[in-house]
């Protein structure tokens, strides 16, 4: 009896995740881009076979000037050939970048390029394999420790890439509304990895509810407060050349609104799914438990999990603006200047916002697993016999 319900159970799982990767496959084919990619040439591989930097000069800890390369074609139809290829340092250390012979470069080649007469343009160094590589590794990891259930969190991250990239992202760019755009994609996203790893049952269900809840409770926050806060969006990178692009019609505060419970709701996800398995677990060893003591064992577990998620979202973003804080502090610029700072008030508002999600979706997850979880009063007693630990 136990090995049909293993199997059963299996199948549904391998059901669910063949439902899932063709949707994912879907939505990666999916193509609403309101601009088309240019296809005024390709972009391949290359190796620097050599390098001239006679024409570089420094300006102090910056460097500036034309480096000159010969790189060998890697792939495409120009795989094999040599080209002379230009790399223009403009003195911003963000962006630069020096080459070397050996390195492997993403190359820019215009259409119908001669090898004898033309100078291609030399992008960055090529990253895509080691990008593909460690996701691979982690993919592995994954499916190695967790058999179907990695497998199956396998696809939901693949799920959520291709939801921001093909959906959210092209749907901002045409001009709707990021924060219902955010919001819904949000909503996906939680539906697909909740019930894609939990199931289709009342846990899963549960854990839905909860994240919806915690997530709507951000979004009206995040809403309000960047309004008290001044903050208008252009702290984010690359903003400001967002709206040069041609898209000066989209509202930067609204994304940034969206961004703010978007970046939050993979860790309200992971609270409410641990609240949802705990309420879950109590509800079958005790199928006839009250209704409001099955409520206060889900705020007990959420208690016991909120103290250390709760400096999760800080130390996450503040982790990548260490540099800021290290530039303030060098400077000896005053706590008040500090807190003024729009940079920083914007990450402030993004972390304690999220916190803020991360908080309430404890007792909204415990409160929906108290209604959902809880058997109806008539099929109490047939719930209890209906658990494998209780039968004779």
């Amino acid at each position: 009896m136990q090995k049909n319900s293993e199997k059963r159970a299996f199948i549904k799982d391998a059901i669910m995740a063949l439902v899932f990767a063709f949707l994912t496959l879907a939505a990666f084919f999916l193509d609403i881009y309101p601009v088309e990619q240019n296809r005024d040439g390709t972009k391949e591989k290359a190796r620097v076979v050599s390098v001239d930097n006679a024409n570089i000069f420094s300006v102090g800890l910056l460097k500036q000037g034309d480096q000159k390369l010969e790189v060998e074609i890697l792939t495409g139809a120009h795989k094999g050939e040599i080209f002379k290829a230009g790399n223009v340092l403009r003195a911003n250390m963000e962006l630069d970048k020096i080459f070397a012979p050996g390195d492997t470069i993403l190359a820019a080649i215009p259409s119908n390029a001669n090898p004898s007469t033309d100078t291609i343009n030399a992008q960055d160094h090529y990253r895509a394999g080691w990008t593909l590589f460690l996701c691979g590794l982690f993919a592995l990891l994954l499916v190695a420790f967790a058999g179907m259930t990695g497998f199956k969190a396998v696809l939901s991250v693949a799920f959520c890439c291709a939801v921001v990239w093909k959906i959210v992202v092209p749907m901002c760019l045409r001009g709707a509304d990021p924060i219902p755009v955010c919001l819904a994609c949000v909503c996906i996203l939680s539906a697909a990895i909740i019930f894609l790893v939990a199931g289709i049952n009342r846990k899963g269900a549960t854990a839905f509810a909860g994240t919806v809840l915690g997530v709507l409770a951000s979004c009206i926050m995040a809403w309000y407060f960047t309004d008290i806060f001044k903050i208008n969006g252009a702290v984010m990178p690359y903003s400001q050349a967002l709206l040069y692009s041609g898209f000066e019609d989209i509202s930067i505060s609204d994304i940034y609104i969206g961004a703010i419970f978007l970046s939050s709701s993979g860790a309200v996800m992971d609270l409410s799914m641990d609240i949802a398995a705990g309420m879950d677990e109590v509800s079958k060893h005790s199928p006839q438990i009250p209704r409001k003591a099955l409520v206060k064992s889900g705020i007990s577990i959420g208690r016991s999990v909120v103290g250390t998620m709760a400096t999760t979202l800080l130390l996450a973003y503040s982790g990548g603006y260490l540099t800021l804080m290290m530039m303030f502090a060098a400077q000896g610029i005053p706590p008040s200047d500090f807190i003024n700072n729009p940079y920083v008030a914007s990450e402030a508002v993004k972390t304690i916002i999220g916190s803020f999600g991360l908080v309430l979706v404890a007792p909204f997850t415990a409160i929906a697993g108290g209604i959902i979880l809880r058997p109806p009063r008539g099929n109490a007693q047939l719930y209890c016999e209906s658990q494998p630990e209780n039968r004779r």
